[in-house]
């Protein structure tokens, strides 16, 4: 290699580092923020290093607000999470195998419904969507914050919709000629090679849930079922002192669960996008 192509490589990979601590530098100052007291995160300095180590922002924040733990919240964001994630999973890939592989009346006009639905920005449908579940007497609860993603979510959708289209059509037809029914074919075939789009929407749908701040804040008024992310905004209260440590510890410790999935199904997303969602 020559002395050019080692120095571009270099200044490359140099580039590259320091880009990249520029974008993960607030989140290491969280989590350094999370052993300072108050008084050393309002001074504001960019040190990573605490000059009064207390680790007891963690024990503080855990023990929570209103005799309820953290424990709880944690509890509530992965049951809300984890079925409106599931809901997002079976009726996102019923709805792109139907508009992918089933030719209905009626086909495109609904897929051009669905397309329209994810230009509508989230603020356009918040208060119609608030007054329905508040006409039925559900706006007090979780449903509203589970139940619409079981009906489809049109990103994910169009996503798998894309995926289907390198499936060949030919599997579909013989498993139909040895007598497979629409149900089966989906379960037995296309399901199994629809691995990796899942994967995909299982990671990007559990953090976009995970993070989702203004649903409970519309639809939860009791402490006890407040999610994480309501939850700890609790701690910043602009009457009295704000325990910026304990919300630092808490703002990493729910940074975990996010990381886990990730890491857990990273590896069977690079897999299916490897062998392009096939395996002979």
């Amino acid at each position: 290699m020559s002395g050019k192509a080692v120095a571009r490589k270099t200044i490359y990979h140099v580039l590259v580092i320091v880009f990249g601590f520029v974008m993960i530098y607030p989140v290491l100052w969280m989590i350094s923020g999370s052993f300072k007291d108050n008084s050393e995160i309002l001074r504001g300095t960019l040190s990573l290093i605490p000059k009064t180590f207390k680790a007891d922002n963690y024990s503080t924040g855990w023990k929570g607000f209103a005799g309820i733990s953290f424990a709880r919240f944690f509890v509530n964001s992965f049951l809300i999470t984890g079925v409106a994630t599931f809901g997002t999973v079976i009726s996102s890939s019923l709805v792109a195998y139907a508009f992918s592989r089933i030719r209905f009346k009626g086909r495109k006009f609904w897929f051009t419904c669905m397309l329209a639905t994810m230009m509508l920005p989230g603020q356009v449908i918040m208060i119609p969507s608030f007054l329905i579940w508040y006409k039925i007497g559900l706006s007090n609860s979780y449903v509203p914050l589970i139940f619409p993603y079981f009906c489809g979510q049109a990103f994910f959708i169009y996503q798998m919709m894309q995926f289907m289209k390198g499936i060949p059509r030919e599997l579909d037809e013989a498993a139909r000629i040895d007598g497979c029914s629409r149900y089966t074919i989906y379960t037995n075939i296309i399901l199994p090679l629809l691995k990796p789009s899942i994967v995909t929407t299982v990671i990007i749908q559990f953090y976009w849930k995970w993070d989702d701040y203004m649903g409970p804040l519309l639809y939860l008024s009791k402490p006890e079922s407040y999610t994480v992310s309501l939850a700890i905004k609790m701690f910043a209260d602009s009457a009295s002192k704000t325990d910026y440590g304990a919300m630092f510890s808490m703002s990493t410790l729910s940074l975990v669960p996010v990381f886990l999935i990730f890491l857990i199904f990273n590896r069977y997303l690079v897999e299916g996008i490897g062998t392009s969602g096939l395996k002979g």
